[in-house]
């Protein structure tokens, strides 16, 4: 069965590839997104000779995808390295990992700033997180907002930001004491305690729906975020309380007492779905433009479909990621797709074409993926054609988030295969036309000769709506970009064979202005 399942997938997966390679062809007239010296440009349109007796080429055309990865500061992870560096060392390795990205082609970063009811950034509702100082309740010496900077940090570097929190998790054992700033002690009517040393909200309680909540709104209120992410933790795994049920007994026992009619494991259900829908809400009538994304465990139940094995997130996590989807309670939506290709009973493109085919409302699919730490060329090669995989599949809408950023900035042949293969050219993030169709008004551009060169200036009506802007450029038929950020207004390209420059601006959610061309 295994062979006939590898032949199968192999099959499949030369369809996809074949089918992305074809879906590309007008991407691949697109040279790479570098911003080159006069002179090395000159020098690459003398190697880029098309007869004029071809047809003309169509308009340019950015490339599109979301490319993310994950930067985790729970148990110190990813950033910081470790508890209590100066304010100067966290900043450093801030802009390290911040650097990497862009110099990557990445588009998007998701910062996690509530790791276990504590806070990277200053807040009213929770105490500083352990993770960042060492003491829970402690800030940062000399003072800073770690979520300001990393926001401010990733815009500059034309990268979107979306805060991560867990919405459910009070303490872990990672965390240190339980002190006497922790929700642990300030909102014991809300916690349980695990077997394992955790403490966890009950979902099922409206004060936890409601802090929950409140923690996001304030973060969506006061700061520049251009997204809203929970992962996978909603009730705990089973592993954490012993195996045993989740000690709720006394909330179910009083849903019960009030004449409740649901079973125990619809009513855990229900009390997160709940907080979902009304999440999404309450972001999108305060700032429509954040987008929210859910990361659910990568299957949603064994037998659906019909190959899945294994473990159950709607009878053991309680959490309904396929309701989720299908009523359209996210902007995107990343379900966890940590198996290879080839798997037998979890196999990515199978995995992947299963929540597609519940996307009813024609979200955003942009799968997660990790698929080993063993830095091997095989592990590169997977990675790559998980990627090929996602763009064939959905090629409207591709992207995929990376678990965890260290995966990649600690395998250097990972990287490299990465940004010299599908990541050489720079890509914007999809637009989301549910959100906001309506594109930004056109730049309003200027141009003059000095030299070899053409230096290019634009201006525009409405600044704080641009987050990009998009230069093309044109040699001997074939059309360059690069995207540029939001406080660039400057770009010069050699003049030495130059057919055509057009430059356009891109919003919060993607949609871009109408060309402007360039008279030189």
């Amino acid at each position: 069965m295994f062979n006939k399942f590898t032949l199968f997938v192999t099959s499949y997966l030369m369809i996809v590839l074949v089918s992305a390679c074809s879906s590309s062809k007008k991407v691949t007239k697109i040279a790479d997104a570098r911003q080159q010296p006069a002179s090395q440009t000159s020098q690459l349109s003398q190697t880029s000779q098309v007869s004029q007796s071809q047809p003309s080429q169509p308009s340019p055309k950015s490339q599109s995808e979301f490319r993310a990865a994950w930067v985790a500061t729970v148990s110190n992870i990813n950033w910081p390295s470790k508890r209590g560096l100066s304010t100067e060392e966290q900043q450093r390795e801030a802009i390290q990992l911040l650097d990497f990205l862009q110099s990557h082609n990445f588009n998007a970063v998701i910062f996690q700033v509530r790791p276990q009811a504590d806070a990277l950034y200053q807040s009213n509702l929770e105490p500083w997180s352990y993770f960042l100082t060492g003491t829970q309740g402690k800030a940062p010496e000399p003072y800073y907002d770690p979520l300001q900077f990393w926001i401010e940090a990733a815009h500059d570097r034309g990268l979107e930001l979306h805060v991560w929190l867990n919405p459910y998790r009070a303490h872990s054992p990672a965390g240190g004491e339980v002190t006497s700033t922790s929700l642990v002690k300030k909102k014991p009517e809300l916690v349980v305690k695990l077997k394992d040393g955790h403490w966890w909200f009950d979902p099922s309680k409206k004060g936890t729906q409601e802090h929950a909540t409140a923690v996001v709104m304030d973060i969506v209120k006061r700061y520049d975020i251009d997204g809203v992410h929970f992962d996978d933790y909603f009730y705990p795994y089973p592993s954490y309380n012993g195996n045993a049920d989740f000690p709720d007994s006394a909330s179910y026992k009083e849903y019960i007492d009030k004449g409740g009619p649901l079973s125990l494991s619809d009513w855990r259900r229900n009390s997160v779905n709940v907080f979902i829908e009304n999440l999404y809400k309450n972001i999108k009538a305060e700032k429509p433009y954040v987008k929210f994304g859910l990361s659910p465990f990568g299957t949603w139940r064994p037998g659906y479909p019909s190959i899945v094995e294994g473990f159950d997130q709607y009878n053991q996590l309680y959490a309904d990621a396929r309701l989720w989807l299908n009523e359209g309670w996210v902007d995107y939506f990343t379900p966890q797709l940590y198996w290879k290709i080839n798997s037998p009973t979890v196999s990515y493109p199978v995995l992947l074409g299963w929540w597609l085919g519940e996307n009813k409302n024609d979200r955003h699919l942009w799968p997660g993926m990790s698929v080993g730490r063993d830095t091997t060329s095989a592990n590169a090669t997977e990675v790559m054609n998980q990627i090929m995989v996602t763009r064939g599949m959905l090629p409207k809408s591709s992207g995929e988030v990376h678990w965890s950023i260290s995966s990649l900035t600690k395998d250097s042949n990972l990287a490299k295969a990465i940004v010299e293969g599908p990541y050489k050219k720079q890509a914007l993030v999809p637009a989301s036309p549910w959100l906001d169709a309506t594109a930004p008004d056109a730049p309003q551009v200027t141009a003059s000769i000095e030299g070899d060169s053409l230096k290019i200036n634009w201006t525009h009506p409405n600044e704080p709506d641009v987050f990009h802007w998009v230069v093309y450029y044109q040699y001997a038929g074939k059309w360059n970009y690069t995207i540029l950020n939001r406080h660039d207004r400057m770009f010069t390209v050699g003049k030495n064979k130059l057919s055509g420059v057009s430059v356009s601006a891109v919003d919060r959610v993607g949609n871009e202005s109408q060309l402007v061309s360039v008279k030189f």
